[in-house]
């Protein structure tokens, strides 16, 4: 009788084992669980975290755009204001005809007030669209303020100039204004 108890206790040894080796497997499977739950995890905060990286790459580089921008363009109104100041200008130097030895100070004060005017439009990047009797019209920097069938002339070539044009870096600030001709014949 003795026999049987120990194939009872070598069975029993054996269910022992297999139990152990129930709850190795158990832990394991829930360790690499658990490792792949944390692999996960960090997948999904690396991704977060890049893409943070690239929204404040994208915001940088917007501010970067609009800073050039307004300091390109943000004196755009005023350009806009002094344009007639130029334009007056101009008129008056027309309007005095030849230099003369009486207006000449005066001719030369004018003259010297818009060529200062034209110096500072240029250093912020503002420069004249003067048009020449003759040049092709071009709708993107000319607006036509008339269209006169002139002999002689092209379908689209400039017959008269009536007022200058003004370019803001690369910007149209004012177009040059121009008579168009439409002559056919």
């Amino acid at each position: 009788m003795a026999e049987p108890k120990d194939e009872e206790f070598l069975d029993d040894i054996e269910q022992a084992e297999a139990e152990a080796y129930e709850v190795e497997v158990e832990e394991i499977d829930d360790d690499e669980a658990e490792i792949e739950a944390l692999r996960a995890e960090r997948d999904e905060m690396k991704d977060k975290w890049m893409r943070a990286l690239a929204d404040a790459e994208n915001a940088r580089k917007r501010a970067d755009k609009q800073r050039k921008e307004a300091e390109n363009y943000g004196g755009t109104k005023l350009s806009r204001d002094m344009l007639p100041v130029y334009d007056n200008l101009k008129r008056a130097v027309e309007a005095m005809g030849e230099k003369t030895e009486e207006n000449a100070p005066l001719f030369e004060g004018i003259e010297l007030t818009m060529r200062e005017l034209l110096n500072t439009f240029r250093k912020h990047g503002i420069e004249p669209i003067a048009p020449e009797v003759g040049d092709k019209f071009d709708p993107n920097v000319h607006e036509a303020m008339f269209e006169a069938p002139v002999p002689g002339t092209k379908v689209g070539e400039i017959i008269q100039v009536s007022a200058e044009g003004f370019m803001l870096h690369d910007r149209l600030l004012r177009p040059a204004q121009v008579g168009v001709s439409s002559f056919t014949g």
